[in-house]
């Protein structure tokens, strides 16, 4: 699974599935219910739920949630769509909880 040294995966809480590389990695300044959450550009075996607009901190968004695809456990959300013109840089990018994440190397 994850290779020693160079680029450490974060991987499921729950299930230890691996979601995203650190090199995905874009912010730690983000807030999901459950208190901090990072930005990735990229990440890897998740399931997406339906989309639904959502009215958040910084503005509407269409998002939808997503899951880890081996144990189920709701993760975060992706933006599929700012409403706001200076908040378009989400778009496509993925918001996972650091409660339900685990770094390992």
């Amino acid at each position: 699974m994850a290779e020693s040294g160079e680029n450490p995966l974060y991987s499921c809480r729950n299930c230890r599935n691996p979601l995203a590389f650190s090199t995905d990695l874009l912010s730690k300044s983000y807030q999901a219910r459950s208190g901090q959450a990072y930005m990735f550009s990229h990440v890897m075996n998740i399931v997406l739920g339906h989309k639904k607009d959502m009215k958040m901190i910084t503005g509407m968004y269409t998002i939808a949630g997503i899951h880890c695809s081996s144990c189920g456990q709701e993760l975060g959300w992706k933006y599929v769509r700012a409403f706001d013109p200076t908040q378009r840089f989400k778009e496509g990018n993925f918001i996972l909880e650091k409660l339900k994440l685990v770094k390992e190397y």
